[in-house]
């Protein structure tokens, strides 16, 4: 009898394993692919780390969850710093000195907040309604048709007329010429690529892959005394409230044979009419010496079945629907719903492993 059985194989998986068996627990940890590491996952091809579902960089400011990840790998001091692409002109992100000098000629910052303010007043938004004017409300219609609204819209399927305010609640803008795209105190990429911190982690754990707990639920439940199940909750009460809706993503990576396709990690391109979002290079994350590149484009799309779910839609009617599933689970004494699938909820990797720490903490109490 395992005292837990954990269902995926992922960050949350391996962070919820990882804490059980240093507290002495009898783990088994289960997941349907061939692979561990889930959205994460990495893998080295001529000595570079490609990030198989996207660029992840690990930043965070709390302290606890940064020596946790560092008791693993060992990270290193990469800071993101992506640019936009608009019609021919590179612009930083996110809104900073930079990006205002590159759209206005501004050079100091009171000079950008008045620019700013006239943009906001050319608007003429009076009531908000959707997306669009919730940013020209904000930020004016320069950096709304340069740097929003294509992106925007590519994103969620949708025109920003049609999408709700809620999504875009606040615009950072910044009167500095920092370019580091995230405030936090600790930022980094381990060394190793993220599939070795996965792996670490579970270090002498069992774990069994290649297993779909759905298919097999019953016996495998009786193998345990409480189940940590980190796939889509919906997923697992057979949708029967509905399903919760998601946006996923399709990646096309090529290796080129140069050493420097663009000259950063990551690019968004921000007009609608380039099908892709960004495109990542993936050894600027972690540079080593290779003569050649692989570059990723992303592509967003409508989920589908058989898709892997990214980005849960954050609006009035899966937020009911999740809540009926979330009641319903408080009823099953023998379950936990963890991570982003589990919770219905997106999550940043450390915000992955402080929701399991506190899990774990109120569980093992």
């Amino acid at each position: 009898m395992y005292d837990y059985l954990i269902v995926g194989a992922g960050l949350t998986g391996a962070t919820f394993a990882n804490l059980s068996k240093k507290d002495g627990k009898k783990v088994l940890v289960i997941d349907k692919k061939g692979v561990v590491g889930g959205g994460i996952r990495t893998e080295r091809k001529d000595n570079i780390d490609v990030h198989l579902y996207g660029p992840h960089i690990f930043h965070t400011s709390d302290e606890e969850v940064w020596n946790y990840v560092n008791s693993f790998v060992k990270m290193n001091h990469f800071v993101n710093e992506p640019l936009a692409y608009y019609k021919g002109k590179l612009y930083h992100m996110p809104f900073n000195m930079n990006t205002f000098n590159a759209l206005w000629g501004v050079v100091t910052p009171e000079e950008a907040k008045k620019k700013i303010a006239q943009q906001i007043a050319s608007a003429h938004i009076r009531k908000v309604t959707n997306l669009e004017e919730q940013a020209l409300s904000m930020v004016g219609p320069d950096i709304f048709h340069t740097l929003i609204k294509g992106y925007t819209e590519k994103q969620w399927g949708r025109d920003c007329k049609d999408l709700p305010s809620s999504i875009i609640k606040r615009l950072p803008l910044r009167f500095t010429y920092n370019n580091n795209y995230f405030n936090d105190v600790y930022q980094g990429v381990p060394y190793d690529g993220y599939t070795a911190l996965v792996e670490r982690m579970l270090d002498g754990v069992e774990v069994k892959l290649g297993v779909d707990y759905l298919e097999h639920r019953e016996e495998l439940s009786e193998l345990a005394k409480h189940v940590i199940y980190t796939g889509e909750i919906d997923k697992y009460y057979s949708y029967c409230f509905g399903r919760l809706q998601y946006r996923t993503l399709r990646f096309e990576t090529e290796r080129l044979e140069t050493e420097n396709y663009q000259g950063n990690a990551v690019v968004n391109y921000t007009e609608r009419e380039v099908p892709y979002t960004r495109i990542a290079e993936h050894k600027w994350f972690n540079p080593r010496e290779s003569k050649v590149t692989y570059i990723t484009k992303e592509y967003p799309k409508e989920f589908e079945e058989g898709d892997e779910p990214f980005y849960p839609i954050n609006d009035e009617r899966n937020r009911s629907l999740y809540e009926k599933y979330r009641e319903k689970a408080e009823h099953d004494g023998n379950v936990t719903f963890l991570g982003r699938l589990g919770s219905y909820k997106y999550y940043d990797m450390d915000d992955t492993i402080r929701a399991v720490m506190d899990a774990y903490g109120a569980l093992k109490d």
